[in-house]
């Protein structure tokens, strides 16, 4: 009942809800990323959803302009506090995560809900073991298991087992526990990068 009907309602609440706080940071965020290097604001990146339908997943722009995508030898996203690709506006956008509330307006619309498995690249189907498509069974996530307890520390084969254990448990007692266990995460900026071999 929660998967199908009361959760995706109670998505749509939260989101106008929290819209407010989109509209407040876009201003200073704009303002911010104009004055490093004039590129545009938002990135919109594809993205697989719910029963695999591409969407565009918005994000304000953390990286300089057409930098390169680089992932790790198992198809995860490539990531650490030394990455050249990111401006120094980006890194405090994600270190606090702000760089994820463009996603609001995702969750909105329907294709993401605020708790769920992060959403797919388009390149890494070919990657996946066969039962990890069951992910694809529900919307993905600003937030979910993996993000609550490895954040973006996370190998491709830890990241498979928590997806499906959010996929096979899901209830609403879970996604609390989940954005409580966020919120502690981006707080004390828990697991910000993989790459960093000092953390």
């Amino acid at each position: 009942m929660y998967r199908y009907g009361i959760k995706r309602c109670l998505d749509i609440i939260a989101s106008l809800i929290l819209l407010p706080i989109l509209f407040i940071f876009i201003v200073p965020v704009f303002i911010l990323i104009k004055l490093e290097d004039k590129g545009p604001v938002f990135y919109n990146a594809s993205r697989l959803g719910k029963d695999m339908k591409e969407f565009k997943m918005f994000k304000f722009r953390s990286m300089k302009v057409n930098a390169e995508d680089i992932r790790n030898a198992d198809g995860s996203t490539f990531n650490s506090n030394n990455d050249p690709r990111v401006t120094r506006v980006g890194k405090l956008l994600r270190k606090t995560s702000i760089d994820e509330l463009p996603q609001i307006l995702n969750v909105l619309i329907g294709d993401m809900s605020f708790v769920g498995p992060r959403p797919s690249p388009l390149g890494n189907k070919d990657l996946y073991p066969e039962e990890y498509f069951k992910k694809f069974a529900v919307r993905p996530g600003i937030t979910g298991y993996n993000q609550a307890v490895l954040r973006n520390k996370s190998s491709m084969e830890q990241r498979v087992k928590n997806d499906l254990f959010y996929v096979n448990k899901l209830s609403f007692l879970l996604d609390i526990e989940i954005i409580f266990k966020t919120i502690f995460s981006v707080i004390f900026t828990k697991n910000i990068n993989r790459n960093d071999e000092s953390k």
